[in-house]
């Protein structure tokens, strides 16, 4: 199991810090960026709807739902299958063709958390296999990993990383916090992949049931001998969650489960963040809830 994990800076001096820091640089993700202001457009009285119905199909026979630990993604299974490979490719071409700033507010939402899921999973079928997301090395600059700064699609002529879907469209347009539990980077510490798209006339629901999952599960939010561990997620985007330790905390406690809210409510400080960089993958020996409904 590959865990990133962060400890106090004290306890480092001089050369080395800035060396720890660097690396740490390095390895975190986009923390926040400006709004891509094209992608602001949209059309209020807009009708028109996109169709998730191959990336809905792909899901049901590829996500893993399991009665404990994350969903997981039968990679193999879909690199094998020809026909399915082939349906991957035309829903993301068939999203990119769309004019997406003809699109009402909710289509768009629904339509990027969807096209970055689907491209995701895409990337990593294609490279497949590998231990983990991080050792696809097709993103620009020599110390760059992971597919997210490549430029992958090409949407009202604009060419579009998965960088630029989560960072400089979702997250600063929508500024829903909620949005960071239905993306999935192909990680065991991630969010999960929606066994399900995200359907623009469900999102509150959806978004409100992806926060519950995470929060409630232990890569979410746990405690260790009286102290609150919690995914890098919230040291990496904090601003999203409210910046300071009681902001985050706050959050956490309008979705977690009663057990765990009881919990938070009695404490005050953050002791530590981790993150699971492991693929993934289903091998197909994981027990499972059983088919997606």
């Amino acid at each position: 199991m590959r865990k990133t994990r962060y400890f106090p800076y004290g306890r480092l001096s001089g050369a080395l810090m800035a060396l720890f820091t660097a690396i740490i640089l390095l390895a975190a993700p986009v923390r926040a960026e400006e709004a891509w202001e094209e992608w602001t457009a949209f059309e209020e009285t807009s009708q028109m709807s996109v169709d998730h119905g191959p990336w809905a199909k792909l899901l049901k026979k590829y996500v893993k739902s399991r009665k404990k630990g994350p969903n997981l993604v039968d990679y193999a299974g879909l690199k094998a299958n020809e026909a399915d490979k082939a349906a991957l490719d035309a829903y993301v071409a068939g999203l990119e063709a769309i004019t997406v700033s003809e699109l009402n507010r909710d289509e768009q939402y629904a339509y990027w958390a969807n096209l970055y899921n689907a491209l995701t999973v895409k990337v990593v079928t294609e490279h497949y296999p590998v231990k983990s997301i991080k050792d696809i090395g097709i993103s620009p600059g020599f110390f760059s990993s992971g597919p997210w700064k490549a430029k992958l699609l090409t949407i009202e002529g604009r060419k579009v990383s998965l960088d630029d879907i989560e960072h400089r469209i979702l997250r600063p347009i929508w500024k829903d916090p909620r949005t960071h539990y239905v993306l999935n980077c192909a990680s065991i510490g991630c969010p999960d992949l929606p066994v399900k798209p995200l359907d623009p006339a469900k999102l509150d629901a959806q978004l409100d049931a992806a926060a519950k999952a995470y929060i409630g599960a232990e890569r979410g939010a746990r405690f260790e001998e009286g102290r609150l561990i919690l995914s890098s997620i919230y040291d990496w985007y904090g601003s999203d969650f409210g910046g300071k330790p009681a902001a985050i905390i706050a959050h956490l406690k309008e979705f977690a489960p009663a057990t765990l809210k009881a919990k938070l409510e009695e404490t005050r400080r953050i002791y530590d963040y981790e993150y699971d960089w492991s693929l993934n993958e289903w091998r197909g020996d994981e027990d499972e809830k059983g088919a997606n409904e």
